[in-house]
Parts: C-alpha cells; sequence; structure tokens
C-alpha cells in the first residue's frame, strides 16, 4: 500500500525531497484578456481539460510537484457600473509550496505546447510558429497578479508531507489490524512504544519519527516584521484614527441607508452549470466575481478590510481554523479591472450548502465586512451586522455571483481538511512524551 504512487507526491525512493527549509505556500494568479472572437474555442478547450484535470494533455497538473490546487476560468465579457466593456478574461490560480520560481520553471516546462494551445487565444501572446521557452516565461509572468488577502489552512504543510502523512495512517493502521489480537492485554503506551517501533524499522516510514519541517529562516524574519508592522502603524495612527472614526461611522451608517439590494435569482442553465462542476469528490471549489459599490467610500472600505483581513489570515487564522470554520483548504481575494471587481475564489470541503452555512453561523461578521461593499449585498448594518444573516438572500447572491470554474485540480481530492489535520497530529505523537491521557487521546486519533 505504501509504494502507491499518489498524484503530484513523490514515490517513497524520494522521500524527502525539497524539505529544503522553504515550507510556505504561494498563491499564484495569472490573469490574461480574451480575444473576443476566441472566447467560444477557448471555452470547449477548457472544458475537455476539466474532464481530467490532473492528467489532461495540455497541462497535466498530477505531475507538476508541489501544486496543492490549480483552476482556469473564463470570465466572459461584461459591463462596469457606467457601462463600459471589460474585456473577457482566463484567470489562472494555483496554491503552491515556495519556491514559486521552481513551480513556475515546472508550470513551463511541462506545459510547454500546452501552454500555447491556451493562451493562443489571450490578446498579446506571441503568434508564429514554435515558441521559446523565454517566450512562454515572459508573457506568463508579465501577466501574474498579486493577491490582495490569501488564506492557507495551514502555513508551511507541503503537498509531500500532506501525502506522506496520509500514507503513515495507513501503514500504522494496517500495522495495527494485522496484530489486532495483542492490543487489548496492552496498556496504551505500550501500544504507542509498539508503533513506534514499527515505525522505526521501517525505512519507508522512519522519516515520521522527526518534526515536520518549518518555513525557513527568511521567511520568519519577514512573517515576524508582518506581524508587527500593521499594529504599529496602527498605533501610530490611532489618534488620527480616534479623530476620523465618528465621520467615518457616520458615511457608513448613510452609504447602508442608501443601499439597494436586489434579490435577484441566478436563471436556472446558470445554477445546472454550476452543478455540473461541484460534487466530484468530498472536496469543492468555489470561484465568485462581483462588482464593488460606486464610489471611492466603498471602494477604499473594502481596500482597508482586505488589508486587515490579509494580515489576520497570515497571523492568527493559520492553524487550519478561519473564524471557526475548519473545512476550507485555501482561498484568496483579488481586485480585478482597476479595482472595479472582485474576485473570491477557495478550495473547501463538502457541500456548497454546508459550506454557506458553515460561513452564515461561524463568519457572518466576516462576510458582511467583506462583501457588503459588492453590488446587491445583503443589507448590513454598522458593516459587520445583518446581510449574509438574511440567509436567503445571502445564498441568492452567492449563486448569482458564482462563476463555473471550468478546470479544478487537487493534488489530495480525498483528503478533508480534518483529515489532514489529524495525520499531521497522529505523526507529531510519534515523538516526544506523553501522559497517559495525552496517549489515549492519541490513540483515539487511528
Amino acid at each position: 500500500m505504501r509504494d502507491r504512487p499518489v498524484a503530484g507526491f513523490a514515490t517513497p525512493d524520494r522521500i524527502g525531497e525539497g524539505f529544503n527549509g522553504m515550507t510556505h505556500q504561494v498563491a499564484l494568479t495569472i490573469i490574461a484578456a480574451v480575444k473576443g472572437d476566441h472566447v467560444q474555442q477557448l471555452a470547449q478547450l477548457l472544458e475537455t481539460m476539466g474532464r481530467d484535470a490532473a492528467n489532461n494533455p495540455l497541462l497535466p497538473f498530477a505531475r507538476l510537484s508541489g501544486v496543492h490546487y490549480a483552476r482556469l476560468l473564463l470570465l466572459d465579457e461584461a459591463h462596469d457600473l457606467s457601462g463600459a466593456s471589460i474585456a473577457p478574461q482566463l484567470i489562472f490560480m494555483s496554491d503552491v509550496d515556495a519556491p514559486l520560481d521552481r513551480r513556475f520553471d515546472e508550470l513551463v516546462d511541462l506545459g510547454g505546447a500546452g501552454i500555447d494551445s491556451i493562451y493562443c487565444h489571450c490578446e498579446a501572446y506571441p503568434a508564429g510558429g514554435l515558441l521559446t521557452r523565454e517566450q512562454r516565461m515572459s508573457y506568463l509572468r508579465a501577466h501574474i497578479v498579486q493577491a490582495d488577502a490569501v488564506y492557507v489552512n495551514t502555513i508551511g504543510r507541503t503537498v509531500q508531507q500532506i501525502h506522506q502523512e496520509a500514507l503513515l495512517r495507513e501503514a500504522i493502521e494496517d500495522f495495527l489490524d494485522r496484530n489486532k489480537h495483542e492490543w487489548p492485554n496492552r496498556a496504551p503506551e505500550q501500544i504507542r512504544a509498539a508503533i513506534q517501533a514499527f515505525v522505526d524499522g521501517d525505512d519507508q516510514l522512519r522519516w515520521a519519527r522527526k518534526p515536520a519541517d518549518q518555513p525557513g529562516l527568511v521567511w520568519q524574519i519577514k512573517d515576524w516584521l508582518d506581524l508587527v508592522a500593521i499594529p504599529l502603524v496602527l498605533l501610530l495612527l490611532l489618534p488620527a484614527i480616534i479623530v476620523a472614526l465618528p465621520f467615518y461611522v457616520a458615511l457608513l451608517r448613510l452609504h447602508e441607508l442608501r443601499d439597494k439590494a436586489q434579490r435577484a435569482a441566478p436563471d436556472e442553465p446558470h445554477i445546472q452549470e454550476l452543478a455540473s462542476l461541484e460534487d466530484r469528490s468530498i472536496q469543492n471549489q468555489f470561484s465568485a466575481v462581483g462588482f464593488v459599490k460606486p464610489g471611492q467610500f466603498r471602494l477604499l472600505t473594502a481596500i482597508g478590510v482586505l488589508w486587515l483581513a490579509r494580515w489576520a489570515a497570515r497571523h492568527i487564522f493559520n492553524q487550519a481554523d478561519l473564524g471557526g470554520v475548519k473545512t476550507i483548504h485555501f482561498a484568496r481575494w483579488i481586485f480585478l479591472d482597476g479595482k472595479r471587481r472582485l474576485i473570491f475564489a477557495s478550495n473547501y470541503d463538502g457541500s456548497l450548502e454546508s459550506y454557506m452555512d458553515d460561513f452564515i453561523d461561524k463568519l457572518a461578521w466576516g462576510l458582511n465586512a467583506v462583501f457588503s461593499n459588492g453590488v446587491d449585498y445583503p443589507r448590513t448594518n454598522w458593516l459587520i451586522h445583518d446581510g449574509a444573516r438574511d440567509e436567503m438572500a445571502f445564498k441568492l447572491f452567492i449563486r448569482a455571483h458564482q462563476m463555473p470554474t471550468q478546470v479544478w485540480f487537487s493534488a489530495y481530492p480525498n483528503l478533508t481538511a480534518l483529515n489532514i489535520e489529524n495525520n499531521a497530529r497522529i505523526r507529531e505523537g510519534l515523538s516526544g512524551v506523553m501522559t497517559a491521557a495525552a496517549t489515549e487521546d492519541w490513540l483515539r486519533r487511528l
């Protein structure tokens, strides 16, 4: 069982490869305008790729190392709030393990002609015969867009670690099953010792007796500086904030009283298209796009909220828990089209219904703070109240703004975030000293 190759995972003879201390995660986003007369051709191409995202011949994501998730989605031509046209866009998103340069090199080297087949439908992509690696690299790099806020379930946990720890659990459970006649007469400490001896005696599992790698020193220094930077800035600005806050609150309430939220239900074909791309495994993808409400006040509020959200996601909600929601693997928020629109994309466990309910019950205030700055979001009070609490209006808003994700890849589609966290705790329990109670709790994880 342990010798079975897993999509996107190094086989056992390569265990440990890449563990160089650079174990944080990076959100890669590439956005390119699509030629108006190529939209239908590109849509058909993406639909074909999406039938087997892991092994499609153009971008076989399963062959890329260090890729947690990847998606391609096509946004049709749109018109902004003033009626100006917004060209159709192709959006590529991937959540990868550092270093980004290595992942980018692999993408271009593996994609090759497949990248040409996809991006030839986009504006300014080099025309002509066979393109060079440098031409592809230059085009893609020129279209990278930085995310405004990113959530990572557990910073530092790599694709390789996730797969290794899943195989570790399987191996330990097989060992326990093979010797199940011995355990009724053993104390918990003795069972744990037997498991440790089993792991120590297996060349392919011995790595698990060492702690998982953490992000490198340079990243940790930058992380600490980022941790203190925003509180320090807010502290320095505190006198000005105290003076400005009453005026901001008054303006906020004035805007909220004037807000109009149309409760327009999405049409049936749109719902059917979305549903056809969901529930293919225990994980799902979500992509939604909406316009920011007109005026500088709402735009600045959205920018400020995402500025704080980026900091909180990195420094507070970085251990498998986003304000009580524990089913999200990765998520990101990005302003589009000169900050006229905002896209939110996530990878999560379970159905969309349970996903929305989870947010409404546990993080409605966070949803309101960000998305109340979007057109037609259910009306809020004081930025964080009401809004998503109007369950039906919120769910209609979400479905109406959700975009089909034509191509979606997960490196571990049969593992939930809770599975992954539990497997990591099993590995941790192989080392160190435990009390009797802690040992019993650890064995229950198996």
